[in-house]
């Protein structure tokens, strides 16, 4: 069984955030000719659903880097390596104490809750009032997280220089694992992600494989939290717009992301 895994953001996803048209008609070729694929993505299932729904992914999905996994079929999640609370303080007060709004993700009764405090700048405030508020999540203020939460990552986003600073603390806790990035919003700025160090689509990845009987794993990827399982696939592919360290470790360097290089390379690659 050919099973293969798709990072989103900057990997099977356009430069808008989308999967185009051709795209789309490459995964239902594949759906149409039984190879099975699903999706291994930082993203969390709410930020990522309105991208997948109608696209055939109706295997188990990983989401928040392994944290979470969604299994369309029997409308479940499993949760792997989730947050304590010794964690989650550690978490928060490095960020309030940089002046950066702490967003701690959890779900209960598989609701999605984001606790968040107060909003310190403009970006902040447009997620909160343009994304938040318009996926189907509850804002709730940080002070009513409740101690037994389901935390699954805290995010967060503020200039670049102060993200670094925090991203560097985390890095060197012996419990947790940060993700960073530009952010879409400004340019100026750049995106955090905090999970639990043990969580990764490596352990998730191996986890599906078994479960669902794969003899071959394909992976394609452009980031850092995508190494975890480019190095346990049979197959590994980076489209050209990846990183460097990405490419390095990837079987392959694919055509860019922003050009269907992912679709392209699929076509040639199962003859589709």
């Amino acid at each position: 069984m050919q099973l293969i895994f798709f990072d989103l953001d900057g990997t099977l996803l356009n430069d808008a955030s989308e999967i185009s048209p051709f795209t789309k008609e490459t995964l239902s070729l594949l759906s149409k000719n039984n190879i099975a694929y699903t999706v291994a993505t930082g993203r969390s299932m709410l930020s990522a659903q309105g991208i997948i729904d109608g696209h055939d992914f109706g295997l188990p999905q990983i989401y928040n880097n392994g944290v979470t996994v969604w299994d369309p079929k029997i409308q479940q999640f499993t949760f792997e390596n989730l947050l304590n609370r010794a964690e989650i303080s550690t978490v928060i007060d490095t960020a309030v104490s940089q002046g950066i709004t702490p967003f701690v993700h959890a779900i209960e009764n598989h609701r999605h809750l984001i606790f968040h405090a107060r909003a310190r700048h403009d970006v902040e405030k447009e997620l909160i009032d343009k994304y938040f508020s318009r996926i189907n999540v509850r804002l709730l203020p940080l002070e009513a997280l409740p101690a037994n939460s389901q935390v699954t990552n805290i995010s967060m986003i503020g200039v670049a220089a102060t993200i670094n600073e925090m991203w560097r603390k985390f890095s060197a806790h012996e419990n947790l694992v940060a993700y960073s990035g530009a952010a879409l919003e400004d340019k100026k700025f750049v995106w955090m992600d905090v999970h639990h160090c043990r969580a990764s689509k490596g352990a998730a990845v191996t986890n599906l494989k078994e479960q669902l009987g794969a003899t071959n794993v394909i992976c394609f990827g452009d980031s850092d939290n995508d190494l975890s399982m480019f190095a346990l696939a049979d197959e590994s592919y980076a489209p050209e717009n990846a990183k460097a360290e990405i490419k390095k470790s990837a079987s392959a360097v694919i055509g860019h992301n922003n050009e269907d290089g992912i679709a392209f390379f699929l076509r040639e690659r199962f003859s589709l």
